[in-house]
């Protein structure tokens, strides 16, 4: 009776784990045990965005002065272009376009009045701060407004939908970056995602992430920076299907899995008796 009883408490409890997904495929495994580490570290970083070499750069200046016309030529006036007619005639775009500045080769824009502003390496606030500097020698208590119109990222590699992602927000991390690109697939490999940035000095960082592991939020990479590219690379189920073929790999994968399952069901069977001889 006591063996028949085991039986029924051990065969639905082998059944529901071979149910649960396999560790590889499980982000943030130890996410309960550090989670007080990592909130630690994660209010010590503050993120903010650096300015890179040919990033578009959209700048206002406003200041709270009766003369705005002085106003005015800190600022790129809107442009409208001129399309031809069906009849031949020449017409104007309804909606005019916002002129944005390019941060050239020598890290330096090229700034209304002022002239040449380096603004390379510097953060985003910073740049903000030099601008104004420089405006408030012509007129009184300026505001000035930025934001990085050329923010991208690309993701590449074992995800759902690979391709590059605007980021309007200015602040994206890995995560929020392979959330956008639908997640990894099946066959992605979690636990050595690559990350590559390239320096204005044109010197390139790779690092590699563990998505399996909560470290990945105490890294200083982990909020990315405009133009990173994040390739994941494929885990060894893929690397079997491109060296013996999708079927073979296949049945590769199918033979493991029914291996383990037989050497689960052996093991429990060898408790079963064991129990059942020491009820004797």
């Amino acid at each position: 009776m006591k063996l028949k009883f085991l039986i029924i408490l051990i065969f639905p409890a082998f059944f529901f784990s071979c149910m649960a997904p396999p560790q590889g495929y499980v982000y943030l495994q130890d996410l309960d045990k550090s989670r007080k580490e990592i909130r630690a570290v994660v209010d010590s970083i503050k993120y903010e965005p650096i300015i890179k070499k040919y990033d578009e750069l959209l700048i206002t200046v406003t200041a709270p002065v009766l003369d705005q016309e002085s106003v005015a030529q800190f600022n790129l006036p809107m442009t409208a272009y001129l399309t031809p007619g069906e009849t031949g005639a020449i017409n104007v775009q309804q909606s005019p376009a916002i002129q944005t500045y390019i941060v050239d080769h020598e890290g330096v824009i090229n700034y209304p009045v002022i002239g040449r502003i380096p603004l390379v390496g510097l953060t985003k606030s910073q740049a903000i701060e030099r601008i104004r500097e420089s405006v408030a020698n012509h007129i009184k208590y300026p505001v000035v407004n930025m934001k990085i119109m050329s923010f991208k990222v690309t993701v590449l590699g074992e995800v759902t939908k690979p391709g590059t992602i605007p980021v309007n927000q200015e602040k994206i991390s890995i995560l929020d970056a392979i959330g956008a690109a639908n997640d990894l697939t099946i066959y992605g490999d979690r636990k050595n995602v690559l990350l590559i940035r390239e320096n204005d000095n044109g010197s390139f960082d790779y690092v590699r992430f563990d998505l399996t592991s909560s470290d990945l939020f105490t890294s200083p990479y982990y909020y990315l920076q405009q133009n990173d590219k994040i390739i994941v690379e494929p885990n060894k189920t893929r690397q079997l299907d491109s060296k013996y073929g999708a079927a073979d790999g296949y049945k590769l994968s199918i033979f493991s899995m029914v291996f383990s399952a037989l050497s689960i069901i052996a093991s429990t069977s060898v408790a079963i008796i064991s129990i059942g001889k020491g009820t004797k």
